[in-house]
Parts: C-alpha cells; structure tokens; sequence
C-alpha cells in the first residue's frame, strides 16, 4: 500500500479521507488472502487525485 500512503502524509485533507477508505478496503482484501491488483491501485490513485469520481472507481473496477 506504499503507492497510495504518500497521500496520508502530503494529501489535501479530502485525499486524506480517500487514502484512509482505501486502505481499508485493501486491508480487508489482505485479511481474505487476496491479493490487490496494481489495476486496483491505480484506480484508487485516480480516485484520491481526483481524477475520476468513486462513481467512475466503482465502474471501472466491474
């Protein structure tokens, strides 16, 4: 989770809010035994920078 904790340090407080939530969903991916995608990652980067809505985040990971 490296590639999206840069975001608790350095974030906008809105981005902070998104790390947070993402993190959690891939932890409770990690405690299923499930391995997270780098697919997954960059959507979740594109959600936290505000490139796309988590309308369009849960879109793309359908």
């Amino acid at each position: 989770m490296r590639e999206i904790d840069e975001y608790i340090v350095h974030g906008e407080p809105g981005q902070k809010e998104k790390t947070d939530a993402w993190q959690t969903a891939i932890g409770l991916q990690n405690v299923d035994g499930l391995k997270v995608s780098p697919y997954l990652l960059d959507t979740a980067r594109q959600h936290i920078e505000e490139d796309i809505t988590i309308d369009e985040a849960r879109e793309l990971n359908m």
